[in-house]
């Protein structure tokens, strides 16, 4: 990031607005941006941006690998997008509606963005995560692979729909290829799709299926790392630069960047939300 991009935050950043002190205290990690800008600014820089974060343990040659500044979003730029996904009065968020065909499918106007992703990698928990800030909206999460069999449409305000979709691999639903396909291809609305990927284990067979799909389609995606709290430094950072060479020789419609995650420690959960702001029209930054 660059020195704009960490630059301290403002007396107002400082201040909790009211909605978010209403969020649920159960988990006692940072959910709001808020509280990590409170931190010390090697602690926030952590949770804000793991890629940074990683980029201190790589030789200055190889650091230009990890394209940290591809998008590079002010700390001003991920509290605003905070604002989004944080319910309130006048910001409903709220689950829609299940569909296992597109027909059946919700019509709305607003620009749209899919998360897929294999069986137990995570996706559940991650939008569990991003909706924090909403705690009435129910995203299931089960222990056990495979519990998302329909397409599960999320309505955040008056600014975008996210879909939850069924996860391949182990215990896919019979119709997963026909759902999924004609899902990607035919959506009018679909503004991103968000590809998850287990850190720990790196691009797997049915991985590559998938990427496979979205570059057939010509789609733009984004590659994100889940449960980068499962390993150690040594391990995600070799993971991270296998995927990110992946990525920059391998693929035409992916975002060049990573977005390393943890559902369990929240971060890159801050600047996730705020790259699905920016994509779905939502948040004018000079980040992209």
């Amino acid at each position: 990031m660059t020195a704009r991009g960490l630059r301290l935050p403002t007396g107002k950043l400082l201040k909790r607005p009211a909605a978010l002190g209403r969020v649920n205290r159960a988990c006692s990690t940072f959910q709001t941006f808020a509280e990590v800008l409170r931190l010390p600014t090697r602690r926030m820089t952590k949770l804000a941006f793991p890629l940074q974060e990683l980029q201190r343990q790589l030789t200055p040659d190889s650091r230009l690998d990890l394209h940290v500044k591809t998008f590079d979003p002010s700390l001003e730029d991920i509290s605003k997008a905070e604002s989004i996904f944080t319910a309130t009065g006048r910001n409903r968020i709220e689950y829609l509606s299940s569909a296992v065909r597109l027909d059946h499918a919700p019509d709305l106007p607003h620009p749209e963005v899919c998360f897929i992703g294999r069986s137990n990698v995570g996706k559940s928990s991650l939008i569990k995560a991003l909706f924090s800030l909403a705690p009435e909206v129910e995203v299931r999460v089960s222990k056990k692979p495979g519990h998302t069999k329909k397409m599960n449409f999320f309505k955040v305000g008056k600014y975008f729909t996210l879909v939850d979709m069924p996860g391949y691999g182990y215990r896919a639903p019979e119709d997963f290829v026909d759902m999924v396909e004609t899902y990607l291809k035919e959506r009018r609305n679909l503004m991103r799709t968000f590809l998850l990927v287990d850190s720990v284990v790196g691009i797997q067979k049915t991985d590559s299926i998938a990427i496979g799909m979205c570059e057939e389609f010509a789609l733009p995606y984004v590659m994100v790392l889940t449960k980068i709290d499962k390993s150690s430094r040594g391990h995600l950072l070799k993971q991270v630069l296998q995927i990110q060479k992946f990525v920059d020789t391998e693929t035409q419609g992916c975002f060049p960047q990573l977005f390393p995650i943890s559902s369990v420690t929240y971060s890159g959960i801050h600047l996730l939300r705020c790259f699905i702001a920016n994509i779905t029209g939502n948040l004018k930054t000079d980040g992209l």
